[in-house]
């Protein structure tokens, strides 16, 4: 059996294999003409395919095309987004070329209700969108605003973990650089089972970011979602949505070396899966050995993502999907500094030690369908579930510094303490709706009536064992922290100060602190991991009523939310919960490039032992709840190439929960009374040029605790929410010329001044990163490095506090070649 660490071998050897060039080729002859719509006018951005080769040809912005080949029989098959896709049979000869001109019908055909078959663009612009209404929707019919990065951007940039891709999106940034992130100054963090895949409700450890080699685009719908799929977080939900079969061949391997020690092989394979093309399949495979500029860090992942779509009929289609994710290594918890000084460390400071570990297996497993009864009623039904296991090992630091005698803080030693967990998480989730879209008159309905199920169970055997505090005076046991006045009941050294359970790590010798610890002299408590268990049920129904120019959007959920406590003990009980979450938007075509809206949406997340990841915060605490007033403006330009969208918003939210600064506890949070997040953001996606393409944001949030029973909290920005964010993206191609194949990119990303979220004193730097790179392709290989940070910037992603910062990587760069065949 061949051994998983020779997968990107033979990665590197097939790539190698297919790269040689054949011998004796014939004299090849051009192909050429124009793509034009009904109308006669051109097509710029037409993408013309070579069927049977990897050969592709974008037209130019006159509509013309060309491309060279050897003599023989071909298929051109042309495509351009909103236009019905043509085949045209051609014939090459020695001695002659051709002039095939092309002509495109619109597509007036109806929307898909479900994303069963895959997206053949090959652009960063994304039309339609299924994670607004539950059907296929023009993202400009939307009275909300949407975010995203298509696989073309995520390829493009070299990002294959999702922090890497939201950093395009206005309004949003990393809390830390775990799976957690702030949107429109709102934490949603993927723990905390309000993120999506495929419109389904997951999760993930929240320690590892996702990895994004398996997805299709990654989007995010800004503002309150709970309308549409319950409890989620009022800045927005984050959906990413994976790679479906296409109904033709393509196939590409990838490998990447790079910085840190990064080696990364991908392959990508979709097509028919029979003759007739009723069953297509799609497979991405993905294996990653990476270390870290962070001290002791390393990421070891397996990826297996195969999909599989049944067209039954013209009116059934089932699909089948699954991710699976076998991960292997070290938590982070971030970087400490001496005292308040953020440069007394190096960035690469990690509190690991080398017998850590973090094994962790994610399954999500998809089965859709959709049955068409006629042209206007639908039927949809998706089943999700998700599974998770972790196995965790870790030297991390007790959020303190060490004390000396008199209770005061000694600078360069960090409290220590170590966690040894085993638990695991269940997620299911089912969701069927009806649509049912109907002409009264010149009105025009689009209805939408469903029903949802969620649950999460973390099943009995999950526990942890802890070992902290201080060591008593007996040296027997251990008191949880240090009083000085009762230094007598403490052990102590020879300086007369406590000992701790765990040795300090001391900051100025990192290296003592990070070998290997014998850890067997140390007391270990069990700490509570009950299980935990939480079901809802939710109906709903919504009608897009178009009239005109106008349209409006109507909806209401209502949820019926259920938790356990003390699940699966002789004393469980049952508590409830309930909310009716209204929807309602306004959308005006001005012109038509343009439309204008507005939106009222209201959000619902209860804040139960089920769903908060910390068994330490306390509780109970009341539901967070949350409403949101937006108006804003979608525009087309360019031939419906570029996009661009502009809005402003309003957020409101009760009984967020902070950490609360016990220090007998310093997990245990506490609500604040009120948050309000006010700010304008603006979008730019497509492209300038067939050749060039773009994505632009910018963002302004001025998200504040308004209302809060600490005085010192009020007006204050919220954590790790920066009140500017700016990002550029730009790709343009060499089409003709010697410098035909070459390609280059450009970006920037700029974050403003953050405070930090247990001490909101405590600041982290404003920062803007450049990044670049360079593409060329020759027939079926392309080679692409990239540079991200090239100027070399210290900066930080977001963090607690001083002991816990989360530092962004130095100058690095990835070289990547990919053979498409």
């Amino acid at each position: 059996m061949i051994k998983l660490l020779s997968i990107p071998f033979l990665f590197l050897i097939c790539s190698l294999y297919f790269t040689i060039p054949a011998h004796g080729q014939q004299t090849s002859q051009t192909v050429k003409g124009t793509v034009i719509d009904d109308k006669g006018d051109p097509l710029p951005g037409s993408t013309i395919i070579v069927q049977g080769t990897s050969l592709t040809a974008i037209a130019d912005v006159k509509g013309r095309y060309s491309v060279s080949l050897d003599p023989g029989n071909y298929t051109l098959r042309v495509s351009f987004l909103g236009y019905v896709s043509s085949h045209y049979k051609i014939k090459v000869v020695t001695g002659a070329n051709i002039t095939q001109n092309i002509s495109l019908s619109a597509d007036n055909s109806s929307l898909q209700q479900v994303e069963i078959t895959g997206r053949k663009e090959r652009t960063y612009k994304t039309k339609s969108t299924f994670i607004g209404n539950k059907t296929e929707t023009d993202i400009k019919d939307l009275p909300q605003s949407v975010s995203y990065a298509s696989k073309e951007l995520m390829a493009d940039q070299g990002a294959i973990r999702t922090g890497d891709v939201v950093k395009n999106f206005s309004g949003v940034s990393q809390f830390t650089f775990y799976d957690d992130l702030t949107i429109r100054g709102f934490r949603v963090n993927g723990q905390s089972n309000t993120q999506l895949v495929n419109g389904l409700r997951t999760s993930t450890g929240f320690w590892k970011q996702p990895l994004t080699n398996y997805l299709e685009r990654v989007e995010v719908l800004k503002g309150p979602s709970s309308a549409l799929y319950g409890n989620a977080s009022p800045g927005g939900v984050v959906n990413r949505v994976t790679k479906k079969p296409l109904n033709e061949t393509r196939r590409q391997l990838s490998m990447s070396l790079g910085s840190f020690n990064t080696l990364r092989g991908l392959a990508d394979f979709t097509g028919p899966a029979s003759k007739d093309s009723t069953l297509l399949y799609r497979i991405n495979l993905g294996y990653e050995d990476a270390g870290s500029f962070r001290d002791l860090q390393f990421d070891k992942n397996i990826v297996i993502a195969p999909s599989l779509s049944f067209v039954a009929s013209e009116k059934t289609q089932i699909n089948f999907d699954m991710v699976y994710n076998s991960s292997r290594s070290r938590l982070d918890r971030g970087q400490s500094v001496i005292g308040n000084d953020l440069y007394s460390t190096p960035q690469s400071l990690a509190l690991s030690t080398a017998n850590d570990f973090l094994n962790e297996q994610t399954y999500i497993v998809t089965l859709s369908a959709n049955h068409r009864f006629n042209e206007n009623l639908s039927f949809n039904l998706a089943y999700s579930k998700t599974g998770y296991q972790e196995d965790l090992y870790e030297h991390r630091s007790a959020n303190a510094f060490a004390k000396d005698k008199l209770g005061k803080d000694i600078p360069n030693l960090v409290n220590m303490q170590v966690f040894q967990r085993k638990r695991k998480r269940y997620i299911d989730n089912l969701s069927g709706y009806f649509n049912y879209n109907v002409k009264t008159g010149s009105v025009e309905h689009k209805i939408v009536v469903g029903y949802d199920y969620g649950s999460e169970k973390m099943p009995a055997g999950a526990s942890q064992l802890t070992a902290s505090g201080y060591r008593n005076a007996t040296n027997t046991g251990t008191i949880a922290s240090y009083v000085a006045k009762d230094s007598l009941k403490y052990l102590r050294d020879p300086k007369g100060n406590p000992v701790p359970n765990i040795p300090s790590f001391d900051l100025t010798n990192s290296i003592n602190s990070q070998r290997m610890q014998d850890d067997s002299k140390a007391f270990f408590a069990p700490t509570t991991l009950a299980p935990t268990y939480y079901y809802l049920n939710a109906g709903y129904v919504q009608d897009q009523i178009k009239l005109g120019r106008f349209q409006a959007l109507l909806g209401i959920r209502y949820e019926y939310y259920t938790d356990f406590i003390n699940y699966a003990t002789s004393t469980e009980g049952k508590t409830h919960s309930s909310a009716w979450l209204p929807r309602l938007g306004l959308i005006y075509s001005a012109t038509k490039n343009i439309n204008v809206y507005g939106s009222y949406v209201m959000g619902y997340n209860p804040q139960t032992a089920a769903n908060l990841a910390n068994p330490n915060a306390g509780g109970p605490f009341a539901p967070v709840t949350s409403n949101m007033i937006e108006f804003g403006a979608k525009s087309s330009w360019f031939d419906n190439r570029l996009a661009i969208t502009t809005s402003i918003y309003q957020i409101e939210q009760r009984n967020t929960l902070y950490n609360a600064n016990d220090l007998i506890n310093p997990d245990l949070l506490r609500p604040v009374g009120k948050e309000r997040a006010r700010g304008f953001e603006f979008d730019i996606t497509g492209r300038i040029l067939p050749n060039w393409s773009i994505l632009a944001s910018y963002a302004y949030n001025d998200a504040k605790i308004v209302e809060s029973l600490v005085p010192a909290e009020l007006g204050l920005q919220k954590p790790n929410a920066p009140k500017n964010t700016a990002n550029i993206w730009t790709r343009y191609n060499f089409i003709s010329g010697q410098l035909s194949g070459f390609g280059f990119g450009l970006g920037s990303n700029y974050v403003g001044k953050r405070n930090l979220s247990i001490n909101l004193s405590q600041t982290i730097p404003e920062y803007l990163l450049i990044n670049a790179a360079a593409y060329y392709r020759v027939n079926k290989v392309q080679i692409q490095v990239n540079a991200n940070n090239i100027t070399g910037k210290k900066y930080w992603v977001g963090g607690y506090d001083y002991i816990r910062l989360f530092p962004g990587a130095p100058s690095n760069y990835l070289l990547t070649l990919t053979y498409d065949f």
